[in-house]
């Protein structure tokens, strides 16, 4: 396996735009618990409160990305507030919410029967994965997983050296 630096955190709202697409966002499932799980836990701590989002990120129309996303309520309480029904959580975290850190993991891996029926794709087409955890600080803020139908998106990370 080769590793390799990704330090942007990309905004799919304006990416698609950018490519001339109308953008959309459906929610899915908006849960409010108490973490429970470890990756719960690592993000908000034992006793600490989450924001459980599952949505649909939406290029003309079309499913590109499914994103399930867990907000540590600990360090965005204003998050619980937030109507993200048709809001893209990470636009809305990028506007709304400084951070000093982030980790980027890509990956791939094959659809699975839930991601073939949200994505409109074939069960073992291959998608792209991006898992990312933000930080302020020590403070976790966010972690992510979104889903991309693999023929449909590109990630094009530029560097100039410095």
């Amino acid at each position: 396996r080769l590793d390799s630096t990704v330090i942007d955190i990309p905004d799919i709202q304006i990416d698609i735009a950018a490519r001339g697409e109308a953008y959309g966002f459906e929610l899915i499932d908006r849960r409010v618990r108490t973490a429970v799980t470890p990756k719960e836990r690592e993000l908000a701590g034992d006793d600490g409160r989450v924001l459980s989002l599952i949505g649909l990120h939406l290029a003309s129309g079309k499913p590109l990305a499914v994103e399930e996303r867990l907000i540590n309520l600990g360090a965005v309480p204003q998050a619980e507030a937030v109507d993200f029904s048709h809001l893209s959580p990470g636009h809305w975290l990028l506007e709304a919410v400084p951070w000093t850190q982030v980790e980027n993991e890509i990956s791939a891996t094959a659809a699975d029967a839930e991601l073939s029926r949200r994505l409109g794709i074939d069960k073992g087409e291959a998608c792209l994965v991006l898992d990312r955890r933000t930080w302020r600080g020590t403070e976790r803020i966010t972690t992510v997983r979104q889903t991309y139908d693999g023929t449909r998106y590109r990630l094009i990370a530029r560097f100039d050296q410095v």
